[in-house]
């Protein structure tokens, strides 16, 4: 074994009892490859249990002392199934090639005494799939990781809605029961004999329910858009901010503060579900950043330019808020950092993902005391559909 250890899996163990059959193989194929040997299946295993995550391909002779070469292939493959399997026998009998394939599942046979040509080719195509099993086994944890982490996140945001509701099914029952002039949640206060405000608390309660529905429902049609031979999804940006304005569950005053502008349109790649949940992300930190503040109001805006650069076409998030300052908004879609008390920052940053995953790009720009604008920029577009702004309906 080499001191020089390679830094990926890029290394071919050899195994074979004959000492000069190992030095042959080195030789003829340490030009091209990193090679280790072993004089057995137990030093194969010692080396093994040591560096795997260092060792891409395994060529083990079929006849040796003690414990055989498909004794070791059956090992790896229950034990390290990434390493690609390569038997060298002489003694390559119908029943042993047999043997080897569906108990050791081998790549290659190769018949003894080895021939240099052949064999490199065959060490070739074999570093070729194990990388190419690499590359589809970080692309499976990526993909992995990535529903985890969008699952919790659709937890978290489901969690909202239907806690407000609960709230104000408190709040309603507290009123039946006659306790107090005033009743208070997190929500909302209702004062008693006040015209309107059970409707009014009904009506909120009723678009925390919708708006929960509405993002179960997005996901289960991306689930089902998944099938193979479904028709691929395609929705513009305004209809995306359409659904957004109509199902998004706003407080009881907080409708009335935000206002939308359509510059042209475009078509958005993607997960519909998934850009959903990120506006509606960004709408609900806007909200929280203006609550309590008087004259408060928040944009969204959408433009689409199909003559200009990618980046003239954007969803846009413009409040008149406190303001970001300026160490955390550089900080924000690059870790898990909040602007508000108990907030798990993980919003901007599962924002940041989804965006960057089809090719786009989020923009913060923010001044303490002059509001906030956080920017989806997009590189599909749809011709623009006419010169002056208009309100989205």
């Amino acid at each position: 074994m080499t001191d020089n250890a390679p830094t990926e899996a890029a290394t071919v163990l050899f195994v074979d009892d004959e000492p000069l059959a190992c030095k042959w193989f080195a030789r003829c194929f340490g030009d091209q490859f990193t090679v280790w040997t072993a004089s057995g299946v137990d030093q194969a295993l010692d080396l093994l249990a040591k560096h795997a995550n260092l060792i891409a391909l395994l060529v083990t002779d079929f006849r040796m002392p003690q414990r055989n070469g498909l004794e070791l292939l059956t090992i790896v493959r229950r034990d390290y199934p990434r390493i690609v399997r390569l038997l060298a026998s002489a003694y390559a009998e119908r029943e042993v090639a047999i043997a080897a394939v569906n108990e050791g599942q081998v790549f290659r046979i190769l018949e003894k005494p080895l021939d240099e040509p052949a064999t490199r080719m065959a060490l070739r195509e074999a570093m070729a799939l194990h990388r190419q099993r690499a590359r589809e086994l970080a692309l499976q944890e990526t993909n992995t990781s990535a529903l985890r982490e969008t699952l919790g996140f659709v937890a978290h945001e489901l969690n909202t809605p239907l806690a407000t509701v609960r709230g104000y099914m408190q709040v309603l029952k507290n009123r039946l029961e006659g306790d107090g002039n005033v009743i208070r949640t997190d929500s909302v206060s209702l004062a008693q004999d006040q015209p309107g405000q059970i409707a009014a608390v009904l009506e909120a309660a009723e678009r925390n329910a919708l708006h929960a529905q509405a993002l179960m429902s997005s996901f289960v049609q991306s689930a089902r858009d998944a099938y193979p031979g479904a028709a691929p999804q395609v929705f513009t940006a305004s209809s995306l901010v359409t659904a957004l304005l109509a199902e998004y569950p706003c407080g009881l005053d907080e409708r009335a503060r935000i206002s939308s502008r359509l510059h042209g349109d475009f078509s958005l790649p993607g997960r519909r579900d998934l850009l959903y949940l990120v506006l509606c992300t960004l709408t609900k930190n806007a909200l929280h950043a203006l609550s309590g503040r008087p004259d408060s109001r928040l944009v969204v805006s959408v433009r689409g330019d199909a003559e200009n650069a990618p980046r003239r076409s954007w969803i846009r998030f413009e409040d008149n808020g406190p303001g970001i300052e300026p160490d955390l908004l550089a900080r924000l879609t690059k870790e898990p950092v909040s602007t508000r008390s108990g907030g798990s920052g993980m919003g901007l940053v599962f924002c940041r993902r989804v965006v960057q995953s089809i090719g786009g790009s989020i923009e913060i720009d923010s001044e303490p005391g002059r509001g906030t604008a956080v920017t989806l920029y997009f590189n599909a577009f749809l011709p623009a559909e006419g010169d002056h702004p208009r309100a989205i309906e």
